[in-house]
């Protein structure tokens, strides 16, 4: 069983330490190369990695667009070429055309220049068994497997058990007066939840949290955390095909369509990584941007509209899911004035179409709850519209009854020294530390 294919897998080529794009007039990739020229030309393009991703996202996205257009030529750690598609109509093109531009990782034309050893790779998997690589009608069949397991999540459900362990995740700092919400709450939140509706036994859940948040670090201790992942998968599916129940798991196993269970276990793979660190960085980002944004500052717990409209403003302006790898080119074609080679990769620049100008034209202006945005992805490969659900229900569930829990909570350092994680894939904090009156446990 491979390693399920994430952004989160990115973070470790980070540390590449390659030089980012300089500002414009110092040279180097400040000067756009002719329309059409291809990735694989070298020196104008833009490298994906560096310290602003981290520190000013949306100025760098803005500053290559300027000078490269809504298609850029990038390379990756290693000078491997690709594109970044910025322009937001741009990615609604290549997302919506998966006969031109193909989810089949397959196709890649730098095949033969990847090393084994090549940090990418647990994110631009080849061959792999999952749905993330499936194309076609196979992919219909095992995007709708996967939606009707999901869809049969009871909302009401759902939401008890969101709030049940939020409670429990509360309590164990309630009392202290500080802490970091991201270490000690938005990271161990979504995978609890998601591994009580897939089937998992509650005793389970800690163990889980441990391996999945592990193999997304991407360091030392992933491969083990993966293991873990893969292994606690096999004795669910195997405990599921013997006493069915009514869980996700087992609604996947009795699909008629003829999936294994090896597919099954790939498939809820990728669904508990997917689902489990961008909701996390939701519910950190969002509440970020409520403690520090005076759009919102001042209304925190004046009830839960300003909730939901934090959360849709992040999915705007600080969406977990930066970047994603990605589509392939299936022939020679044209994109925003670029000329794409067959074999191409295309990598989808979500954050940066969702600040597009030609979209946005005051990007300071709240959305007032518009939802055309990115950060679910679109076309056929998008994320299915019942673990988008799932998502909204645990992270807003899960900044509400935080909320109730600690009703004066603030940040305890200044907002300028909160610092992102440093990655071009994934958007959330390394830790958000914050100060409340100290309250007394719920208890069971």
């Amino acid at each position: 069983m491979t390693t399920p294919s994430t952004p989160a897998a990115a973070d470790a080529a980070d540390a590449s330490g390659a030089s980012d794009i300089p500002e414009a007039g110092t040279g180097g990739t400040a000067s756009a190369p002719p329309p059409g020229c291809p990735a694989h030309a070298g020196t104008a393009s833009v490298p994906l990695s560096g310290p602003r991703f981290q520190t000013e996202p949306t100025r760098l996205y803005r500053e290559i667009r300027r000078d490269h257009g809504a298609v850029a030529p990038v390379v990756l750690d290693g000078d491997i070429p690709a594109w970044l598609v910025l322009g937001y109509r741009e990615l609604h093109q290549v997302t919506g055309d998966p006969g031109l531009f193909s989810r089949d990782s397959d196709l890649w034309n730098q095949w033969d220049a990847i090393p084994a050893d090549w940090p990418l790779r647990p994110m631009i998997g080849r061959k792999q068994p999952s749905i993330l690589y499936t194309v076609g009608a196979r992919h219909r069949e095992r995007a709708a497997m996967i939606s009707d397991a999901l869809e049969a999540v009871d909302p009401f459900t759902l939401r008890r058990h969101a709030e049940q362990f939020a409670d429990e995740l509360i309590d164990g700092f309630c009392t202290e007066g500080r802490t970091d919400i991201i270490g000690r709450y938005a990271m161990l939140l979504p995978v609890r939840v998601l591994a009580k509706i897939y089937g998992f036994p509650d005793e389970q859940g800690p163990g889980l949290v441990t391996a999945l948040n592990d193999m997304i670090d991407g360091r030392e201790r992933a491969l083990e955390g993966q293991r873990h992942l893969a292994a606690s998968m096999r004795e669910l599916l195997a405990a599921k095909g013997t006493e069915p129940g009514q869980d996700a798991a087992s609604l996947m196993l009795a699909n008629t369509a003829g999936f294994t269970v090896e597919e099954v276990a790939e498939d809820m793979m990728v669904m508990m990584a997917a689902g489990h660190q961008p909701t996390a960085d939701w519910i950190g980002n969002s509440l970020r941007l409520m403690l520090t944004d005076d759009r919102f500052a001042a209304s925190l717990s004046g009830g839960r509209h300003s909730v939901a409209e934090a959360m849709n403003e992040v999915l705007w302006e600080d969406t977990p899911t930066q970047n994603v790898a990605g589509r392939w080119a299936t022939r020679d074609t044209r994109l925003g004035n670029r000329r794409i080679q067959a074999g191409d990769m295309l990598l989808l620049g979500l954050a940066a179409a969702n600040y597009d100008p030609q979209i946005r034209t005051d990007g300071s202006a709240l959305t007032g709850g518009n939802n055309a945005f990115f950060s679910f992805g679109h076309g056929e490969h998008r994320c299915p519209f019942p673990a988008q659900e799932i998502a909204e229900v645990v992270a807003r569930t899960g900044i509400e009854v935080l909320l109730d829990r600690l009703p004066d909570i603030d940040l305890a350092v200044p907002a300028g020294t909160l610092t992102p994680r440093p990655s071009p894939w994934l958007r959330g904090l390394t830790e958000l530390p914050v100060a409340f009156t100290p309250t007394p446990v719920l208890g069971a």
